[in-house]
């Protein structure tokens, strides 16, 4: 079985409270014996995938399977192209070297329904989306990435894996993969 879970804001990518007031995965009817393939933290949002089958997680997520993942990201500022290529040639996190991304400016920009609670909007900070994606997926990463080159993440979203992209699902809906769905998903 292979889910996909449009994952909202404040929700944890786990089935057991953790002590913080964030909702768990419990809580929105998934079949028994599925488990998160990787995470989304709380504060970011989009394509999580479920699955019962053992050995998923490692060929989608393992970085020498080299499976991409897309993410939009909404930042403080609008990036140079200087700072789009130093962050596609990786940056340094925590003593690690973040592998190569691809990395674009989203354009036209996208127009993604507000989230509760609304994110932090300064009148004299301009920001706006940028995609990237990547092979790899350390805790919080984007949202360090962009904070490397002085541009932190206001808003995080996935919006694929693989070739497979979230498109009409709603916040807080999932499905049954198909056959074809599960394809893109896995090339």
């Amino acid at each position: 079985m292979l889910l996909a879970f449009n994952k909202p804001f404040g929700v944890l990518s786990q089935f057991s409270p953790d002590g913080s007031p964030n909702r768990t995965l419990a809580e929105f009817g998934f079949p028994e014996g599925v488990y998160p393939i990787g995470r989304l933290d709380a504060d970011s949002e989009g394509l999580l995938l479920l699955t019962d089958e053992a050995g998923l997680n490692t060929r989608l997520l393992h970085p020498k399977n080299a499976h991409a993942r897309e993410y939009w990201a909404q930042v403080e500022r609008i990036p140079t192209p200087e700072a789009l290529h130093e962050l596609s040639r990786g940056v340094t996190l925590q003593g690690h070297r973040t592998l190569p991304c691809r990395l674009w400016l989203l354009d036209p920009q996208p127009i993604i329904p507000p989230r509760n609670p609304p994110i932090r909007y300064r009148k004299s900070v301009p920001d706006c989306w940028i995609g990237l994606e990547l092979v790899e997926g350390k805790n919080r990463q984007v949202r360090r990435m962009t904070a490397a080159i002085g541009h932190p993440t206001l808003r995080l979203l996935r919006v694929r894996i693989g070739g497979y992209r979230i498109e009409d699902l709603k916040p807080g809906a999932w499905n049954d993969l198909t056959a074809e769905e599960r394809r893109q998903v896995l090339r």
